[in-house]
């Protein structure tokens, strides 16, 4: 029982395949054969072509949703900016943490004491609900843009204008920033972020890591 295959061809290969087709009757067995594999092919090339891509699975990218939740995210955060001070007292009552969300690197190098970490890019609801089990839990919040005098393990991140002339605005890319964002997001609410920049020297914040207290020139260039 012979099968009808229906192909809506676009019109540029219509007119290939005609030409084709007049050719094919004068022609040897074994070329009339090659080409007709190459017809085959081109003519299963032009049908994937015309796929429909709307049919497609979309991927789990949502800007809106998230420019939606930056939105809400902002004034709750407005109340959550505290100085040193605050978030020293914070750190020493139950059930609180001090979330690390930078690199393993610089986290296991220096960071602030009792501090635990977690990759921002290790953020889903699985890890998160791993190291804070309860979305009541306190939740402080760090990052380099909150450091000062230490270029080599608290680099601040923005973007400076390459060229003076180029009226480019300079930028802060604070990892604070998508931090408290995603934590929200993922069902936290109880976080307060570090408002201030801090000095490396400053005594009313303590470091601990594997570079601390190391010396370069005889020099300390990082806090105790």
């Amino acid at each position: 029982m012979g099968v009808i295959l229906k192909v809506d061809f676009s019109s540029s290969f219509k007119v290939i395949l005609n030409q084709m087709l007049k050719r094919l009757y004068h022609l040897k067995t074994d070329t009339m054969k090659q080409l007709l594999l190459t017809l085959a092919t081109i003519c299963a090339l032009d049908a994937i072509a015309q796929i429909d891509t709307t049919q497609r699975t979309p991927s789990l990218v949502d800007f809106d949703a998230y420019a939606s939740l930056l939105l809400e995210v902002k004034p709750h955060r407005a109340e959550r900016l505290v100085p040193i001070e605050q978030f020293n007292e914070i750190s020493k009552e139950e059930n609180v943490i001090i979330l690390d969300t930078r690199s393993k690197e610089m986290y296991d190098a220096k960071h602030i004491k009792g501090a635990i970490h977690l990759n921002f890019s290790d953020f889903t609801q699985r890890n998160l609900e791993r190291i804070i089990p309860s979305p009541d839990t306190k939740i402080l919040i760090y990052c380099n843009n909150n450091i000062d005098k230490d270029d080599v393990f608290f680099q601040s991140k923005g973007f400076v204008p390459r060229n003076f002339y180029d009226n480019e605005k300079e930028l802060t890319l604070a990892l604070n920033i998508p931090t408290y964002i995603n934590l929200y997001g993922y069902g936290y609410r109880n976080i307060y972020e570090l408002s201030e920049l801090i000095s490396i020297y400053d005594k009313r914040i303590q470091f601990e890591g594997t570079e601390v207290g190391k010396t370069t020139f005889g020099v300390k260039f990082v806090g105790d």
